[in-house]
């Protein structure tokens, strides 16, 4: 019998794990652990995220992984707005169209907002 993983969580190597993690909370909602080496864990908000602490400054290139948030369409502008205040920035280079937003993240992780057809 084969062994077949499961997604545990997504890592996201930042700056300031709990900072970055407060955001993440304040937009999808759960429950924000910060972790006695630094790090730290958002449970409970659809997949566990963690936040990891590294030396090296974000990357100047497109992320190659990201998180597709999806919002019933009639949300979609109030979603978008709640990000940004949170202090998310719009990624208009990456895509700056109307069938998703794409958008950045206090560190810059890009990051989408989607609705309708998946």
């Amino acid at each position: 019998m084969d062994v077949v993983p499961q997604l545990s969580a997504v890592a996201i190597d930042c700056a300031d794990p709990l900072s970055l993690g407060l955001f993440w909370q304040q937009l999808l909602g759960g429950d924000l652990r910060p972790r006695n080496d630094g790090d730290t864990e958002l449970h409970e908000a659809t997949v566990r995220l963690d936040f990891c602490r590294v030396p090296d400054p974000p990357s100047i290139r497109k992320n190659r992984v990201h998180l597709d948030l999806k919002v019933p369409a009639e949300s979609r502008q109030a979603a978008i707005e709640r990000a940004l205040e949170l202090g998310a920035t719009r990624a208009l280079d990456i895509y700056d169209g109307d069938l998703w937003a794409c958008l950045r993240d206090p560190e810059g992780n890009e990051f989408c907002i989607v609705w309708g057809a998946a």
